[in-house]
Formats: C-alpha cells, structure tokens, sequence
C-alpha cells in the first residue's frame, strides 16, 4: 500500500486540499457563430447600478408627467368637443376669442407663445373655435394695443375726435361682409389672458380705453434753444473791388463732372421705422374725475386669466426642475380656465371691497387684484426694481388700481356644476394601459347576417 504523500501544516494546523474549479460553461452555439462574446448573467456593478437607477428614476418621472398631463389635456377636451359638431349659420361669423400675451418679466416672447401652445391651443382646437391673438413684447404693449381697441370702437359709435378714423384692413373687411348679408357673432365673445403680467396690462387698458378720452395729451414743453452769439461780419467797403470770381455766378448752376458722380455711393433705401408704444392717456390719478364712456356696455366681455409659472435664475434650478416633473398640475389649471371660457358660462367678479379697494389691505381688495399675485414675487429682481431717477409708469411695478365703475362691469368665465360634474365622470374613467396600446387592436369581422334587416326594398 502506497504511503501517502506529507501533509502541509498551515499556521493553524494542516490546510485541507483545494477543490479543483469548474470548467467554464460553454458558450451558445448560435452566439458563437454571430462571434458574439460569451454573455454570463450576472448583476451590474456598484457604478452601473447608480447609473442605472438615476437615469431610470428619471424617464419614470417623466414619462408619468408627461403621460398624465396628456390625460387631464384629452379630458378637458372632451369636456368642449361637443361644441365643434354644433351646426353654424352660414350668414354668420363664428366665434373668436381674443387671446393677450406677453413677454415674461425678463424673458422673451417666445416662451409666453411656447405656453399658450402647449396648454390653450388643444382645448381651443378640440371646440372649434376661432381666436385672434395680441402680443406685446415689452411691457406696456398689451396695454396700448386694447386701450387703441377700445377708442376705435368708441370713434365707430359717434364720439368725436381730433384725429379722423383711419380706414385699415379690418374696417374694409368688415364692410365688405356687411354688403353681403353677413352677421357678427351675436353670442359672448370673451378674452383669455395668459399671466399675471399681462393681466396687469389688461386692466389698465380697460381703464384707459373707457375712461380716457379720445385724444392723446399734449407732448411735453420744449425748452428754448439758446442760440450763441455769432460775431458780426464788417460789411465790405466802397473801396474794395469786387469779386470776379468764377464759381460765385455758376455756383447755383454748376454740373458735377463724370468723375464725381462715379465716386457719390447711392443713398440707402430708408428702412421702416418701428412703431413706438404710444403714451398713456390717461393716469391712475385721472380716474375718480374721468367720466365713463357713454357707449360703455354694462357688463363687459368676460375673461379668464391663465396662469403663467416662470421662474429664472441659477439658484432657482431645485425649483424648476419641480416644476417640470409636474406639469400636470399646470395642465389641470390652464385646462379648467380655458374651458370655462369655451363654454361661456360668466359671472361677476368678488366686489366685496366696495368703493374702497385700493387700500393695501387684503380685505378691501378686489378680487381682480388679487388673481395670480403670487407670481409677482417670481419675476425676475430686474422688473421689481425702480430706480430713483424713473418717473415713467410702471404697470407690472406698481399696484393694480381699478375704478368701481369699471371693476364692477368685468366679468368672469366660469365651469357651471353640470361641467364639473361631467369633467369628474371623465376623470374617473380608466384609460388604456399604455403597454396595451403598443399592439393594434383586432378589428372584428362582422357576420354576413349582421347588420342587415328584413325591409328591403
């Protein structure tokens, strides 16, 4: 019997013999023949699991908003679809609503027109309804364009001006379709307004187109110039001869030769000028001895204000990237008031400040005044500035002031409680899972017995 070898002692007593590792497992065939490598399960490493997870904890986030703002959008669309199969007059316009927006404190245009495109535009396009936009690009623009608005309509109905009507496209327009028989909407016409900024503007346009008068105030005085004093020229004397020169008689009737005319460059075509924001014509302080407008309707055309989150800055990114996960929730806002305005359901706005509603307190404030005034704070620190040298007026800057007379003619867009409920049954109803609607659904084949009936002809 053979003798066994010599045992190893460990430093702990002797070591057991090592097992001997098992053969790797052989690739897949197919695999081989493709020359891919030999894929083993297995789970990722540390780094690919923090990769992982952030970026897939990410396009859940957003997926989920992204889906359930297209839901709450489809519902509210469905709550006004109802108005595009209506039938229309064809001796009648249809109904427009006028949209007002305007550049966000500090930004651009663009970004107020990306949000009405993104929130209103479905809702409006769902209904079937026409809509005219007015966009300003600064502030006061808004301002100024329904201020002019409002003093043509006034000009229409016989108030006397300095200034004659201009004649322009619309007014041609408008006479052409009256020559034909066509009628105006005879129903509510009504505005959106999208931010607080541009609601601003809106009220103080209302104010200024109905209790301003028809011409525009005097410009402002113009000082003297002071002309220097030029030193007198001694009058040539008797004695000294006159002068023969050449140039002075044909001064007046000289021919510029070839060579300067090559050399004169042809003059500019003189570009446009761009239209500038007209002075207000009235004042904040103008109100209370200002007379309404005798074509003043009792009760204005209703609005609804649409909100406009916009938040700039660095230090604000923890806040914007909040606010882009849960668009939903400004869906289900801009959705709501948008609606209402399609339906035309209105109703006066809260007077429960009475005559004394420009005081600072929030009791006494309109209700008017107090729509979307938390947006104030978000704008950008530029805007809510003044300077100590800026006299001019600065709507988004200071306090909305209203007039009772005006305050109590405006009126709002609101859902009835017959449109909530049914918005409700909407919301409640389950939609399609979204990994079910990746497959096409399997149309059914009707029988050949199907659909037919016994009276034939």
């Amino acid at each position: 019997m053979a003798d066994p070898g010599p045992i190893e002692a460990g430093p702990t007593g002797p070591s057991k013999p090592s097992k001997p590792l098992k053969p790797p497992k052989p690739p897949n065939p197919a695999f081989r023949m493709m020359g891919l490598p030999n894929i083993r399960l297995k789970l990722p490493s540390r780094n690919w699991m923090i990769f992982l997870s952030i970026t897939g904890s990410w396009t859940a986030a957003v997926m989920y908003d992204r889906r359930e703002k297209r839901r709450i959008q489809r519902k509210w669309a469905k709550v006004v679809d109802h108005i595009a199969v209506e039938p229309l007059d064809a001796q009648q316009l249809p109904r427009k609503l006028t949209v007002y927006l305007s550049a966000p404190p500090g930004d651009g245009l663009v970004p107020a027109r990306d949000h009405f495109s993104e929130f209103v535009k479905p809702i409006l396009v769902a209904a079937a309804v026409d809509w005219d936009a007015v966009e300003g690009r600064r502030e006061g623009d808004v301002r100024a364009g329904l201020a002019e608005r409002i003093r043509r309509l006034r000009m229409k109905n016989g108030e006397q001006s300095r200034e004659p009507l201009e004649v322009d496209e619309a007014m041609v327009r408008d006479d052409v379709r009256s020559r034909n028989g066509i009628r105006e909407w005879d129903g509510i016409p009504g505005d959106i307004v999208i931010g607080r900024h541009t609601w601003k503007e809106y009220v103080r346009g209302l104010h200024e187109g109905w209790l301003g008068p028809m011409d525009p105030p005097p410009p402002p005085p113009i000082d003297e110039l002071i002309i220097p004093a030029v030193a007198a020229v001694p009058a040539p004397s008797d004695s000294s001869p006159p002068s023969t020169s050449p140039t002075d008689d044909a001064s007046s009737s000289a021919v510029p030769e070839p060579e300067q005319l090559k050399d004169e460059k042809p003059k500019e075509e003189e570009k446009p000028k761009k239209k500038t924001q007209p002075p207000a014509f009235n004042t904040t302080f103008d109100y209370s001895t200002s007379n309404v407008s005798p074509n003043c309707p009792t009760a204005l055309g209703p609005t609804a204000v649409v909100p406009q989150p916009h938040l700039l800055g660095f230090l604000n990114f923890p806040i914007r990237i909040y606010r882009f996960l849960n668009r939903r929730s400004v869906a289900e806002d801009v959705g709501r008031q948008t609606a209402a305005a399609v339906l035309a359901a209105y109703q006066p706005f809260d007077t429960t400040g009475g005559p004394d509603s420009s005081t600072a307190s929030d009791e006494s404030q309109w209700e008017q005044q107090r729509l979307l005034q938390h947006e104030e704070a978000e704008w950008h620190k530029s805007v809510r500035e003044r300077k100590d040298d800026d006299t001019r007026e600065r709507i988004w800057l200071d306090d909305m002031v209203l007039d009772p007379r005006i305050a109590e003619r405006m009126r709002k867009f609101v859902l009835t409680a017959d449109d909530e409920e049914r918005a409700k049954r909407l919301t409640s109803e389950k939609d399609e899972s979204w990994l079910a609607s990746l497959w096409p659904k399997s149309e059914q084949k009707k029988k050949a017995w199907e659909g037919l009936s016994d009276d034939l002809d």
